[in-house]
């Protein structure tokens, strides 16, 4: 990170206090917590928005907290729902498709310091 961004979130971090963020058409983020290793993003999907395929080279994680998603990791696609996780290797293809709107819950290892950079705290 640069000298001037801070490399962690508060301790303890209450949601209202974090500002959202429009990160797509459709797409809505919030930055909760996050360290130099790890992250925690959750996002809002409106029913047929797009997270394109992409890649980068930070380990992720999704948990479903509502709605229904169809997610592609190298080319495979499953459906995922209230619940439901996937794990993403670094450096792996993948994007998400909402099918009903909802929400989910976005870990990385380490921090992306791309969002930080990008308008995040």
């Amino acid at each position: 990170m640069t000298a001037t961004m801070r490399n962690r979130s508060e301790t303890f971090v209450q949601a209202t206090d974090v500002p959202l963020e429009t990160v797509g058409e459709g797409i809505t983020r919030q930055i909760l917590t996050y360290g130099p290793d790890l992250m925690l993003c959750r996002l809002w999907f409106e029913t047929g928005s797009v997270g394109d395929v992409h890649q980068h080279p930070h380990g992720q994680i999704s948990y479903i907290e509502s709605g229904r998603f169809l997610s592609i990791v190298n080319g495979k696609e499953q459906e995922l729902g209230v619940g439901d996780s996937v794990i993403i290797s670094p450096d792996t293809d993948h994007g998400i498709s909402c099918i009903d709107a909802g929400s989910l819950l976005d870990i990385f290892n380490p921090a992306r310091e791309d969002f930080l950079a990008t308008g995040g705290r």
